[in-house]
């Protein structure tokens, strides 16, 4: 409870009221029974009307009043377990927007996504369940057998041999229900996951006709989520009837018993009615507790979940940073001998003692082949993940002692998977800048070469994009991703093959718009395309995690083994193409 504490704090009345309302439902319900018992054994025998009366008007008075209290105990029941909810779901989302990718490497995507719905709904629903049961059950549990002991301590002899055999049968269905909400929950998190890539990729599901395959991996999962599902419910499934058959048999046993002392002459009528009222009220307040503790097994699950996103340690963060108030004014980077590995157990280097240079407003082409570790190289630079030795300079200044605002603010990224949002093209334009002109937003779109094609559209820059930009093709996604970064006017701009869907003549125009519009701006370009680089002040050759070649397009075109494979092999693909 101490991990929930700030959620609670903040509904505290709430927490209070709602249990203490609920006890007004208690109190009726114990003194009900006994009232009754007074009109069969002393109003009826005796004919006294008034004395009915009296006792009707005060059960319509009791019956109003825990209708108020049941009402009043569910509103606060509920004010308290949504606000709750709705805290705690804003932390685990504002938590997650603060990973690293390598916090994210540790979630699948389907699982965060039922951590921040079904599994906080999960704590909602006992909380609920909770307040409006949690004083009502173990109150009416207490009254009843109060009353019945008074009534008939002999007869109240049945409960106290019932309550320890239901105590430890639902101990046993409870320690059995928790590993297999546990394993329900994970099945939970499969089944979103799929459904995600399924609908994010449905193109090409439909494209390499899958459709059939998919449809069969889906009813895997269903199945698999239904049978484990059934099987955490069995524990629900028999519990109900235990309670029930319990509650039956202790009735039948109160009635035999208590009969053969109304023969006797040892009770009354009235006694017996209101002691097996009460009866049934201990056996529901022990179904009711029952109920609380299922539930509690789920959220215990949910619960584990929750706290694992909330305490996993943030890996990137700018706690220790030496500058904190310091921005990115130049855009000076370099790189002294970088190691990374993304496995730390893994011997081998991602990237292997990397050592470069790019200074303010020059062009530096990367190049390799893939999985050569040019996307990584790149990520370093705005701590998307942070080096294991070596140091990423910025002006100078190791990125570790910027704060992750301020250095991010000043590194753009067009990334190699294009993403764009729901929403209106100049909605996701301002991503770059939330505050830009609409001049400002044409002008990154023109240098952008996206302009014209935005401009055709009916609504032009008011047009909707569908959910990633499904309803663009991928060298518009490309430009528009450009125009974004090109907004944000950053001191470094990094274009991870961000062209490659684009044609050569567009690609040049893009490049020459570099030249004019951010002369001042670092500029990082990794491509396959080596027409796309070999105009850069600089050009790094990657192979393996290592820089096997430095220079300019003709240094390495005489000099680099590597370059001179992949100049000649793509100039043998343009030959036989034309």
């Amino acid at each position: 409870m101490r991990f929930y504490g700030k959620y609670i704090k903040p509904y505290l009345l709430f927490f209070i009221i709602g249990p203490i309302l609920m006890l007004t439902e208690v109190l009726g319900e114990v003194l009900m029974p006994k009232m009754m018992a007074n009109i069969i054994n002393i109003g009826i025998p005796g004919a006294d009307n008034g004395f009915i009366i009296r006792m009707g008007i005060a059960m319509a008075g009791i019956a109003v009043m825990m209708m108020i209290g049941g009402v009043g105990g569910n509103y606060f029941a509920c004010r308290a377990s949504i606000g709750f909810s709705a805290d705690l779901r804003e932390d685990l989302y504002n938590k997650v927007q603060k990973f690293s990718f390598a916090n994210l490497d540790h979630f699948q995507t389907g699982s965060l996504v039922t951590r921040l719905t079904n599994d906080v709904t999960q704590l909602q629903n006992l909380i609920r369940m909770s307040l409006i049961l949690m004083l009502r059950a173990p109150g009416m549990m207490i009254g009843a057998i109060i009353m019945a002991i008074r009534i008939n301590a002999s007869l109240a002899l049945i409960i106290a041999i019932i309550l320890p055999v239901l105590a430890i049968t639902i101990f046993i269905l409870m320690k059995t229900a928790f590993p297999r909400f546990m394993s329900m929950q994970k099945k939970i998190d499969a089944l979103n996951t799929s459904v995600q890539e399924n609908l994010t990729n449905v193109r090409v599901i439909k494209s390499f006709v899958r459709e059939d395959y998919e449809r069969g991996r889906f009813e895997e999962k269903t199945n698999d989520l239904k049978e484990h599902t059934l099987s955490a419910m069995k524990m629900v499934i028999i519990t109900m009837p235990v309670m029930t058959a319990a509650m039956n048999l202790t009735t039948l046993a109160v009635v035999w018993f208590g009969g053969r002392q109304i023969i006797a002459g040892n009770m009354l009528i009235g006694d017996l009615t209101a002691f097996t009222t009460y009866v049934i009220q201990i056996l529901s307040s022990l179904m009711m507790v029952a109920m609380i503790i299922l539930q509690s097994s789920r959220a215990m699950a949910s619960s584990k979940r929750i706290k694992e996103v909330m305490e996993e340690e943030v890996d990137l963060n700018d706690d220790a940073a030496a500058c904190k108030d310091l921005e990115v004014r130049e855009g000076h980077v370099e790189f002294k001998d970088v190691c990374f590995r993304y496995y730390k157990d893994h011997e081998e280097w991602v990237l292997d003692h990397i050592n470069f240079e790019a200074k303010p407003g020059e062009v530096l082409g990367i190049i390799g082949s893939t999985g050569s570790g040019k996307t990584t190289m790149v990520q370093l630079i705005p701590r998307l993940y942070d080096v294991d030795e070596g140091e990423v300079l910025i002006d100078g200044v190791n990125v570790r002692d910027y704060s992750l605002e301020n250095l991010r603010e000043g590194v753009g990224m067009v990334l190699q998977k294009n993403v764009l949002f729901s929403g209106t093209i100049e909605e996701n334009l301002r991503w770059g800048d939330g505050e830009a002109s609409e001049e400002e937003i044409r002008e990154a779109a023109q240098a952008a070469q996206a302009d014209d094609f935005i401009m055709s559209f009916a609504d032009q820059y008011a047009s909707e994009l569908g959910q990633g930009g499904s309803n663009v093709s991928g060298g518009q996604k490309q430009r528009l991703c450009i125009a974004r970064a090109l907004l944000k006017k950053p001191k470094i701009l990094i274009l991870d093959d961000s062209t490659s869907a684009v044609d050569t003549a567009t690609e040049a125009r893009i490049r020459e718009a570099f030249h004019t519009s951010l002369k001042d701006t670092t500029k990082i370009i990794i491509a396959q395309r080596i027409g796309s680089v070999m105009d850069a002040d600089h050009i790094i050759v990657v192979d393996e995690g290592r820089i096997v070649g430095s220079g300019t397009h003709e240094e390495l075109l005489r000099t680099n083994q590597e370059y001179q494979e992949i100049y000649y092999s793509q100039q043998d693909q343009q030959k036989e193409g034309a």
